[in-house]
C-alpha cells in the first residue's frame, strides 16, 4: 500500500475532535441555528460509540472555538454569532489599459524574506511542516536518480519527459480536460508556463486582462513583458464578470486573457461551471486565448467545481497551466502547459532560453502524481484547510475594526480582508513589521494601487495560539489607525 502523500508523522485527530469538526460543519452550514439546542451528551455518546468524557470534550472543543456554550441543567446551544461576515466589496478598476510602473512589490516580499518575523502571514505556498511528506518526496527522488541516471549527464527533451506528460494528462481526467500527453509541455513552474504562453501571443506594447484584485506576481510579470494591463472586476464567490470583460474586449485592442477561474488569488472565488463554459464562447468569438492557471483547482478534492474552463475548450483557445507545488510540495517547483494552437510557439521559446528542466524530479513528480492516494489526500488537505480558513474568519470578524468585510474561500491558503476605507494596509504593514507580523498590503495585487485599505492573510503556516494572537493584535493596530492614533 502506498504512502499518504500528507505527512505519516502528522498525528491522527483524536476521536473528540473529530466528532466536534463534524458539529461544527453542521453549524457553519446551518443545519444547526443560532439558539438552537445541540443534541445532549449522553445521546451524542451513544451515537458516536464513545464514552461520556469523550463527548464532553467534543462539546468544549465547540465551546473554545466559539461555537456554543452550556446552560446548567439545560445542556449546550449554539452560540449566537456576530452579525453574519460580509464579503468583501466587487471592486470597479478603470475601464481602459494602463501601462504598469514597478510598487515595490517584489521589494516588500525580498524585505518579509530577510526578516525573520514572529508570525508571517504572507506567503501563498504551504509552510506547515505537517501537510507533506518529506521523506516520501526524497524517496520517490533517490528512486529516480537510481533508475534514471543516465539523465545526470544527458541534456532532457526539451517538452519534458514522457513519464511526467502522461501523468499530468492523467490528473488532468479530474479537471475534466482530456489531454494528450505529446501535448504537454513540462516547465521549471507554473509561473514559467505563463510567462511562456505571454510571450507566444502577446508582443510589447499589448495589452492583458486579468481579475482585479489579481495576483501580484502576475502584476511583476506583466512588467518584465512590457506589457499593459486592463483590470477586469471581480466578484469574491463567482470570479471574473463576463459582462465587464465582453466591454473590455468590445473597447480595449486585447490580445489575450490571464485567469485563474477556481480558487483565484487573492478572492479564492470559483467561476461556476455555466460562466466558465460562457467565457470559452465569449473569447473563440473574438479570437483571443485564455491563459488559464489551475495550480489551485486540485484543492477541491472531489468538488465539481474544479473542473477547468480548458475542459469547455473546443478549438484550442485555452492555454492551461498549473504545478503541484502547493499540493505535493513547495520544493518541486516543476510546472507544466497544454498550450493549444500555441504548442509550437512555446516549445520553442521554452527551447531557445535554455529553459530545460531536470529529468529525475520529473520522474520523481511522475511517481508521486501516480500513486493512489493522491485524490484522498488532497480530500484531507482540502477538509483541513477550510476549517482553518472558517476559524480565521471568525477570529478576524471578532477582533477587527466594526466594518471589516473578509472573504470565504471553500479551500486554499488565504483570505482577502477588506477594511474601512480609512485604514491604510501599506501603514499598517509597516507598524505591525515593527512587532513581527506580516502580510501583503492589498495596493499589491492591483496595477492602479487600489485596494489600499485591503490585505491578504495567509494561513499556509502554522496556525495556533501565536497566529491567533497575532490576528488579534492586527486588529487592534488597524482600529488605532481608524481612529487616528
Amino acid at each position: 500500500m502506498n504512502a499518504p502523500l500528507l505527512s505519516s508523522s502528522a498525528p491522527i485527530q483524536p476521536k473528540y475532535v473529530q466528532m466536534a469538526t463534524r458539529m461544527a460543519a453542521l453549524i457553519e452550514s446551518g443545519a444547526f441555528l443560532p439558539g438552537q439546542r445541540l443534541p445532549s451528551v449522553r445521546d451524542t455518546a451513544a451515537q458516536e460509540g464513545v464514552s461520556i468524557s469523550t463527548a464532553m470534550q467534543a462539546f468544549r472543543w465547540l465551546e473554545d472555538k466559539g461555537l456554543a456554550h452550556a446552560k446548567p441543567k439545560a445542556g449546550y446551544f449554539v452560540r449566537k454569532q456576530r452579525q453574519r461576515i460580509a464579503l468583501p466589496l466587487v471592486g470597479q478598476p478603470p475601464p481602459h489599459s494602463v501601462p504598469l510602473a514597478p510598487r515595490s512589490r517584489s521589494d516588500v516580499l525580498d524585505r518579509e524574506g530577510r526578516n525573520l518575523m514572529a508570525v508571517n502571514l504572507t506567503g501563498y505556498r504551504p509552510r506547515d511542516s505537517q501537510l507533506f511528506d518529506e521523506d516520501r518526496l526524497r524517496v520517490a527522488v533517490a528512486r529516480a536518480a537510481r533508475l534514471h541516471r543516465r539523465t545526470l549527464v544527458d541534456y532532457s527533451n526539451e517538452t519534458g519527459t514522457q513519464a511526467l506528460q502522461n501523468a499530468v494528462a492523467q490528473r488532468a481526467l479530474h479537471l475534466g480536460c482530456s489531454l494528450r500527453g505529446e501535448d504537454v509541455v513540462i516547465t521549471a513552474s507554473c509561473m514559467q508556463a505563463i510567462s511562456l504562453c505571454l510571450m507566444a501571443v502577446t508582443r510589447p506594447g499589448d495589452v492583458v486582462a486579468l481579475e482585479s484584485p489579481t495576483f501580484l506576481g502576475y502584476l511583476d510579470l506583466l512588467e518584465s513583458l512590457n506589457l499593459r494591463v486592463v483590470e477586469i472586476p471581480s466578484h469574491p464567490r463567482t470570479g471574473l464578470s463576463l459582462p465587464a470583460l465582453q466591454l473590455a474586449l468590445d473597447t480595449q485592442p486585447i490580445k489575450a486573457v490571464l485567469a485563474v477561474p477556481t480558487l483565484s488569488n487573492p478572492l479564492g472565488a470559483i467561476m461556476p461551471l455555466t460562466e466558465k463554459r460562457a467565457l470559452v464562447r465569449l473569447l473563440a468569438q473574438h479570437g483571443l486565448p485564455l491563459i488559464e492557471d489551475v495550480v489551485f483547482n486540485d484543492l477541491l478534492a472531489s468538488d465539481e467545481r474544479r473542473r477547468a474552463v480548458k475542459a469547455f475548450d473546443q478549438d484550442g483557445t485555452v492555454m492551461v497551466c498549473g504545478s503541484f507545488s502547493k499540493t505535493i510540495s513547495p520544493g518541486v517547483r516543476l510546472g507544466w502547459v497544454e498550450a493549444g494552437r500555441w504548442k509550437e510557439q512555446v516549445t520553442t521559446l521554452k527551447r531557445v532560453q535554455g529553459a530545460a528542466t531536470n529529468e529525475v524530479m520529473e520522474h520523481a513528480l511522475a511517481d508521486l502524481l501516480t500513486q493512489s492516494a493522491y485524490e484522498s489526500q488532497m480530500r484531507r488537505l482540502s477538509a483541513t484547510m477550510k476549517a482553518r480558513l472558517q476559524e480565521a474568519r471568525r477570529w478576524v470578524s471578532a477582533h477587527f475594526p466594526k466594518g471589516t468585510r473578509v472573504s470565504d474561500p471553500p479551500a486554499g491558503y488565504t483570505l482577502w480582508v477588506e477594511l474601512p476605507v480609512a485604514v491604510d494596509s501599506m501603514r499598517l504593514f509597516e507598524v505591525a513589521g515593527g512587532e513581527g507580523i506580516s502580510f501583503i498590503p492589498g495596493s499589491l495585487f492591483s496595477a492602479t494601487g487600489r485596494y489600499a485599505h485591503c490585505l491578504r492573510l495567509s494561513f499556509s503556516g502554522a496556525w495556533g495560539e501565536a497566529e491567533k494572537k497575532a490576528l488579534s493584535r492586527l486588529g487592534q493596530m488597524a482600529q488605532a489607525l481608524l481612529e487616528g492614533r
